[in-house]
C-alpha cells in the first residue's frame, strides 16, 4: 500500500470508527460486532504507529469512547475508567505477558483472571457505607447518571455488611443480563407481538438506560463488581485480596475469578472456560488478566487509552462477516419449504461455514436481507449456524430482494399457504424430497428406532423406487440390499434385525414417526393413550380431537388432513400387513398401570438404559414425561450429575429415586 493510500485509509478509519462508536454508546445500537471493531481500530493503531505526525486529539485510539447522549444527569468520574488492550491469540498474550516481566525485571509475576462479561460497565459511589451515586462509563471521564435504575439491580447492595465503612468510596463493576432470562423475555415480546432483543449485551444496556426505572425493575438485570474507582490507598496491597474484601463487604464478585503464578497456569485458565462458554448463564467474549500486585500496576501504569497492567484474551470468534451468495430452498419432511443461505465460505472459530438457516420467509424479511449483502454470521456451539444481521452500509446497490417461489424446487407442484403458519408447503405426497427426510425421521430414535439405516441408503433406495412410502420399509428383500454398493451381509443382518423389534414399538413412537404435523412425542403419547388403536385415532372427527387436552385444534386440523389422504391410509394398512404395532392404551386400561397418574423427569447419566429407552418404559406403563421440575413432578429419576434439575427437585421437596429404583416400580 503506497504512502498516500495508508494515509487515507487512517482518515477513513478515524471517520467509521468515531461513527460506529456513536452507535455503540451513545445509542446503544452497535451496527457491527465487537470483533469487527477491533480489527478496524487495531488496524488504525498500526497506522498511527507509521505516521505519528498523523495522530490527532480526536482520533479513536486516543479517546476512551464518546459523549453521553444527555438523556440523564452528566457526572464525573474522579478516576478515568480505561478500556483495556486486546490479545487474539496465545502469542498476542504471551508477548504482553513477557513484556510486562521485562518491565517489572522479574521472571514471573502474579495476575488474576475474570471474566470479561459483555454488558455495560459502571461506577458505583459509597457514602457512609450506603449507596449514593451510580454511572455509566460514558466516555470513561464523564457517564451518565442511572443511580436510581441501578438501585432496581437486587444484587447491588444499598448498604454495605460490616463495621469497617469508609466515608466515601467508588467500585466499579458490570451490568450484566443472564441468556436464560433473555429467552425468557424475549419469549414474553414475542407473545405480545414485540420485537426480540438482539442478544444479552443490548438488553443490558437498554434496560439499565430507561428513563423509568419501573421498567428496569422489572428485567432481569445482574451485576459483578471487579474492582476499585477510588481511593486505593485504604485497600490491600493486591487486586485478589481486594476481590476478597469486596465480597466481605457485600458485593457481588464472580465466583469463577483465579489467582494465578505463571503463564501456563493462565494459559490453563483461559482454555478451561473457552470450554465450559456454552454452559454459563452469561455472555462472555474473553478473560481479563490483571497484574495482582498494586504497586507493580503503578509501576506499569498506562499507555494512552489502556493499562499497561491489564489485558483482555479475547476468545475465539463465533461471528464473523461474510458475503450472503445466494438463497436456495429445500424440503423438509412435512413438505415445509425452508431458505437457507449460501455464503462465500468463512472460518469460524476452525470450521469453515459455507451455509446458514434462514428458517422461514418472515425471517428473511425481518432481517432485511437482500442476496449480495454482507452479513453478520453466527456459530455458537454445535448450532447450525445463523444470520444474525446484514450489514447494510456496506451496500452498493447491485444487492438483489429474494423471494419465495411458487412451486416445490423438487416436484414442481404449487405451494400452499396454510392459516396462521409462517412457512409454506408443498402438499404433493409423492415428492421424492419429503419422503427422504420423512424416512430420515421415521428410523430416528425419537421415532420407530431403527438401527444401520444410513441416510445414503434411503435416499438410494428411494431413487430406485424400492421405497415410496415410509410402509415400504418393512418390505424391503435382503437379497436386493445386499447387491447395492456398499452393503454388507453383517450391516443388512442388523438392519432386518431392528425392523423386526421395532415392530413391537409403543404405538406412540410410530405416530411420532409418521411425521404429522406438530405431532411430537408428548402428543402422541397424549392421543395414543385415548384411543385404542391407530384405526381408532383416523376415525376420529376433528371435534373429537381438539377437546383433547394439550392438543387443540391446530394439531387436531393437522391429524384429520393427513389421515383423509387416501395414500396415508393405504401406507397404515401396509403396516399393519407387515405386523408393526397399531395398538394404543387406552385410558381406561392405563388406569390399571404401575404408573398410572405419575409424571417423572429425568436427569444425570444412566447406566443400565438410554434416557429414550427409560421415557419408552414410562410412557409403556401408563406415566407422563416432564422436560422440568414443577409441584406436578412426581418423581426425578436421577443418574449421575444431576445438575440444576436434582438441586430444584429437592427444594421443592419432590421424591428423587435412582434408576434401579424406578425399574422396580414396573
Amino acid at each position: 500500500m503506497l504512502d498516500e493510500e495508508k494515509y487515507n485509509r487512517l482518515n477513513d478509519l478515524k471517520t467509521e470508527l468515531i461513527k460506529h462508536n456513536y452507535y455503540y454508546y451513545v445509542l446503544d445500537d452497535p451496527r457491527i460486532p465487537d470483533f469487527e471493531y477491533d480489527r478496524l481500530f487495531r488496524e488504525l493503531q498500526e497506522l498511527e504507529s507509521i505516521f505519528p505526525d498523523l495522530i490527532t486529539y480526536d482520533s479513536p485510539t486516543q479517546r476512551v469512547g464518546v459523549a453521553h447522549q444527555g438523556k440523564f444527569d452528566q457526572i464525573e468520574h474522579p478516576t478515568p475508567m480505561l478500556s483495556l488492550g486486546n490479545a487474539f491469540n496465545e502469542q498476542e498474550f504471551t508477548s504482553w505477558y513477557v513484556r510486562i516481566c521485562k518491565l517489572l525485571d522479574v521472571d514471573n509475576v502474579e495476575i488474576v483472571g475474570e471474566l470479561k462479561f459483555d454488558g455495560l460497565a459502571v461506577a458505583l459511589t459509597y457514602e457512609n457505607g450506603r449507596f449514593v451515586q451510580g454511572g455509566t462509563r460514558g466516555d470513561g471521564s464523564f457517564g451518565e447518571d442511572v443511580t436510581a435504575n441501578l438501585r432496581t439491580v437486587r444484587s447491588l447492595p444499598l448498604r454495605l455488611l460490616g463495621n469497617q465503612i469508609l466515608d466515601r468510596f467508588e467500585v466499579r463493576g458490570e451490568v450484566f443480563f443472564p441468556k436464560s432470562k433473555l429467552i425468557t423475555l424475549n419469549q414474553e415480546r414475542a407473545s405480545r407481538g414485540e420485537a426480540e432483543y438482539a442478544n444479552a449485551r443490548n438488553t443490558a444496556a437498554g434496560s439499565l438506560r430507561q428513563l423509568d426505572p419501573a421498567i428496569t425493575a422489572s428485567r432481569a438485570l445482574d451485576i459483578f463488581i471487579y474492582g476499585i474507582g477510588y481511593p486505593f490507598e485504604i485497600f490491600p496491597y493486591t487486586h485478589w485480596e481486594t476481590l476478597r474484601m469486596l465480597s466481605d463487604l457485600g458485593f457481588k464478585v464472580n465466583p469463577m475469578s483465579r489467582l494465578l503464578t505463571s503463564i501456563d497456569e493462565a494459559l490453563e485458565f483461559y482454555n478451561q472456560k473457552l470450554n465450559e462458554l456454552d454452559s454459563m448463564d452469561v455472555a462472555c467474549d474473553g478473560i481479563v488478566f490483571k497484574v495482582n500486585n498494586f504497586d507493580y500496576q503503578n509501576i506499569l501504569g498506562n499507555v494512552s487509552r489502556e493499562p499497561r497492567w491489564a489485558i483482555a484474551f479475547k476468545f475465539p470468534s463465533v461471528q464473523e462477516v461474510t458475503r450472503l451468495i445466494d438463497i436456495r430452498v429445500n424440503v423438509g419432511r412435512t413438505g415445509s419449504i425452508n431458505p437457507y443461505a449460501v455464503l462465500e465460505p468463512v472460518n469460524i472459530n476452525g470450521v469453515i461455514v459455507e451455509r446458514a438457516t434462514l428458517h422461514n420467509a418472515d425471517f428473511v424479511s425481518s432481517k432485511e436481507l437482500m442476496i449480495g449483502d454482507f452479513v453478520v454470521v453466527e456459530r455458537a456451539g454445535e448450532v447450525i449456524p445463523q444470520i444474525v444481521s446484514s450489514l447494510k452500509e456496506r451496500r452498493n446497490g447491485e444487492e438483489i430482494l429474494w423471494k419465495m417461489p411458487e412451486n416445490c424446487p423438487e416436484c414442481d407442484q404449487e405451494l400452499k399457504e396454510f392459516e396462521s403458519e409462517v412457512n409454506v408447503y408443498c402438499i404433493n405426497a409423492s415428492c421424492e424430497a419429503q419422503l427422504k427426510r420423512l424416512v430420515e425421521h421415521f428410523v430416528s430414535r425419537q421415532a420407530m428406532d431403527i438401527d444401520g439405516f444410513g441416510t445414503k441408503w434411503g435416499e438410494k433406495l428411494i431413487e430406485e423406487k424400492m421405497i415410496t412410502d415410509l410402509a415400504d420399509l418393512y418390505f424391503l428383500d435382503s437379497q436386493v440390499l445386499l447387491e447395492m454398493e456398499g452393503m454388507g451381509q453383517k450391516s443388512v443382518e442388523n438392519f432386518f434385525n431392528s425392523i423386526e423389534i421395532s415392530k413391537t414399538n409403543p404405538v406412540s413412537k410410530l405416530l411420532v414417526g409418521l411425521g404429522i404435523r406438530h405431532v411430537g412425542i408428548e402428543a402422541a403419547d397424549v392421543l395414543m393413550k385415548k384411543f385404542n388403536s391407530i384405526f381408532d385415532l383416523m376415525s376420529a372427527s376433528e371435534d373429537d380431537l381438539k377437546d383433547i387436552h394439550s392438543i387443540g385444534p391446530k394439531i387436531a386440523r393437522q391429524i384429520v388432513v393427513f389421515f383423509e389422504n387416501p395414500e396415508n391410509k393405504n401406507m397404515i394398512e401396509k403396516l399393519r400387513m407387515a405386523g408393526v404395532n397399531l395398538e394404543g392404551i387406552n385410558i381406561e386400561k392405563s388406569e390399571h398401570l404401575p404408573l398410572a397418574g405419575l409424571r417423572f423427569v429425568i436427569t444425570g447419566k444412566l447406566i443400565n438404559s438410554s434416557r429414550s429407552q427409560i421415557q419408552d418404559q414410562i410412557r409403556l406403563y401408563g406415566g407422563t414425561v416432564s422436560n422440568s421440575i414443577s409441584q406436578s413432578v412426581d418423581f426425578l429419576i436421577a443418574g449421575d450429575g444431576g445438575g440444576s434439575k436434582l438441586s430444584d427437585a429437592r427444594v421443592q421437596m419432590i421424591p428423587v429415586i435412582s434408576e434401579e429404583e424406578f425399574e422396580s416400580m414396573i
